[in-house]
């Protein structure tokens, strides 16, 4: 009875094996999306996803306390807006890092299910020739000359055989728990992949509904942003490069700027040599201006736009053979895009084959150039803090150009953007 018993523990063996293996079948299904990438090109993914979510949470922290601050009107409302589009980056950041994990998981699940595939088979087999030979009925075995002695025989050769079964398959008992625990993390995934999709959902809605109502505020104000609106799209048709409009929106810049910082009417000179001498104070004061016009250190609180992968750096060289004068991120489908300073909207709309795209100006002398959105959330003239919302990107394989220019001049904006 000993031996049946023992046995049957061999046969539950086998079949826990066989039920392992069909409990990670659900992990195999979520891997076929990165079925092309090996196990540890899978972790640098979620190292960096996570890298990602955690930059993500400092920054939403960073917006949501200066929206708390004591603050009044458009300024606090610029805020609000950039405090909420900070949450939704960071669910975001939160999903691409759920979606990883468990695209780590499945991966693990394919190894386990495979090293179980293969120690398994043995197994099976050796517990159905026992169940055969278990079965024979003791009446039979009598009958048959030598059989008594034979099945004496090989129940003896079990009780040595057993034990060293049950210690060939503690690693599959091993490899079963971490099936199991594999499982357990896939669901814990799977939950908060949920949870962030429902937040993301609810900030979502009401950050349209925020837009809306700056923009009808904007609206009644006066007459000047439909003025603005005209001119940037004036520009933009005379322009005939993206390079040619930022030229363009930069000098434009730049002189009122400049009018803006005249100190008053200066009194005519009475001689006409004292005339000529404060022409030419003036001329060298505005070239002075010119060289000095913008800040070294860049904006302040300079940020990339959008949570992704930079996928084309500065300087290096496009499919078109043209140097990049800015970088290229590749992020999600539907990504939240951010203003990466604060600053005015100089410029926003479609532009021959970059998708809509929005220039900010951040004053000293500094232009961003946002393009590859396909939903643009402000106007020209609009004033936005740093983090505020500024559209968002499509769904298939959106790239999104961030230019940082100084005296409109090209930099490299990761030179100026903070630790992300």
């Amino acid at each position: 009875m000993r031996k049946l018993i023992v046995l049957i523990a061999a046969i539950l063996i086998g079949t826990a094996l066989v039920f392992g293996a069909a409990m990670i079948q659900p992990l195999l299904a979520q891997s076929h999306s990165a079925s092309g990438k090996s196990l540890t090109e899978i972790r640098k993914d979620l190292a960096r996803a996570q890298r990602q979510e955690q930059a993500a949470r400092r920054r939403a922290d960073e917006l949501r306390e200066a929206a708390e601050a004591d603050l009044a009107g458009a300024e606090r409302a610029n805020r609000e807006l950039a405090s909420l589009a900070g949450q939704i980056q960071l669910e975001e950041a939160s999903m691409a890092a759920a979606r990883t994990r468990m695209t780590l998981i499945a991966r693990q699940g394919r190894i386990i299910d495979g090293a179980l595939a293969e120690k398994r088979e043995p197994l099976v087999r050796l517990t159905a020739a026992l169940q055969r030979l278990t079965a024979r009925p003791l009446s039979l075995t009598a009958l048959q000359p030598g059989s008594l002695k034979e099945t004496v025989y090989l129940r003896a050769v079990l009780d040595q055989t057993v034990p060293a079964i049950r210690e060939r398959t503690v690693d599959l008992r091993q490899e079963l728990e971490r099936s199991q625990a594999l499982a357990r993390e896939s669901e814990q995934a799977l939950a908060a992949l949920a949870r962030s999709e429902r937040d993301l959902r609810a900030r979502r809605t009401r950050l349209q509904a925020d837009l809306r109502k700056r923009r009808l505020a904007s609206r009644k104000a006066s007459g000047e942003a439909r003025q603005q609106t005209e001119r940037a799209h004036e520009l933009a048709a005379q322009a005939r490069s993206l390079n040619g409009l930022l030229s363009q929106i930069g000098a434009s810049g730049s002189q009122s700027a400049a009018l803006a910082d005249l100190p008053g009417p200066i009194m005519r000179p009475a001689q006409p040599t004292a005339r000529r001498a404060a022409s030419r104070m003036a001329a060298a004061a505005k070239q002075s201006g010119a060289r000095a016009g913008a800040s070294a250190s860049g904006p302040e609180d300079y940020r990339l736009p959008v949570i992704g992968r930079v996928t084309a750096g500065f300087g290096e060289q496009g499919g078109s053979g043209m140097r990049q004068s800015g970088i290229v991120i590749e992020p999600n489908g539907r990504a939240q895009v951010v203003a990466p300073a604060a600053g005015r909207v100089a410029f926003a709309g479609p532009y021959r084959g970059f998708g809509q795209i929005a220039i900010i100006e951040h004053g000293k002398g500094w232009t961003s150039l946002v393009t590859g959105l396909e939903d643009l959330d402000v106007e020209v003239g609009d004033t936005l803090a740093a983090g505020g919302p500024l559209g968002r990107t499509g769904t298939t394989r959106p790239e999104i150009l961030l230019e940082l220019r100084r005296a409109n001049k090209p930099v490299n904006p990761l030179e100026y953007a903070a630790a992300q």
